[in-house]
């Protein structure tokens, strides 16, 4: 039984380590993950290797390819602004539940990230703030499920939209919607919360179809069997 407990532990461990790698951009779309090398790494079998590809397969973070295995996996602008939609429903209905549970360790923890925000001066700082405050801010529905699925399966479209949306909109919108939703959460009107969270993701597809259009992402490029925005 303790073997089989330090197995399950490893491929989380190697699991999170290559998701922090993938949504940092220190292995970017297309980058091949082969079981060998990845064994070698971490200094583990193979098995625990492929389980953690498993999982980041169904995150959607990996794909696989015929004659080339697991790589990072690219998303179109369509499969993005799918994943907006699903965040929208998942995080408002997060929030819903987190405003009336919320004391003021979370809103001065929430306002600990905005500060950091403001002072990051590069779009990867950016992007992982951000999704700091998404978290934080479905923390306290106290549904671990629930954040569970915002992180894995939609906070991941901020490595793609974040340079995108950087470039369209600046940092000093998607803050200025930051703190209203600080504001209304202490306020404890979950219903403003949710709407102006709404708006907020809302806000991010409509820049992202908006700069697909005029060609500002740059397009869609078709390398080895999959689509990948490149931004």
């Amino acid at each position: 039984m303790p073997a089989m407990k330090e197995a399950k532990a490893l491929h989380q461990d190697i699991r999170d380590q290559l998701r922090e790698d993938i949504l940092s951009g220190a292995l970017p779309a297309g980058t091949p993950l082969r079981q060998d090398a990845l064994a070698e790494r971490f200094n583990a079998s193979r098995i625990p290797v492929r389980e953690a590809l498993r999982q980041l397969e169904a995150e959607g973070l990996i794909a696989h390819q015929l004659n080339r295995g697991a790589v990072v996996a690219g998303m179109s602008v369509e499969d993005i602004c799918e994943l907006l939609d699903i965040r929208v429903a998942l995080e408002c209905h997060a929030a819903r539940l987190a405003v009336p549970n919320m004391v003021e360790r979370d809103f001065q923890a929430m306002e600990a990230i905005l500060a950091a925000y403001s002072e990051a001066q590069t779009i990867p700082e950016w992007a992982e703030h951000n999704r700091r405050f998404h978290l934080a801010l479905s923390a306290p529905a106290n549904n671990k499920r629930l954040v569970r699925l915002i992180e894995e399966f939609c906070l991941n479209t901020d490595r793609y939209t974040h340079a995108a949306m950087s470039r369209a909109t600046g940092k000093d919108k998607p803050q200025e919607d930051h703190f209203r939703i600080v504001e209304a959460a202490r306020a404890r009107d979950a219903d403003q919360v949710a709407a102006l969270l709404e708006v907020h993701i809302l806000d991010t597809k409509k820049e992202l179809m908006a700069s697909a259009r005029s060609g500002a992402i740059g397009g869609l490029v078709r390398n080895s069997g999959f689509m990948q925005a490149t931004f």
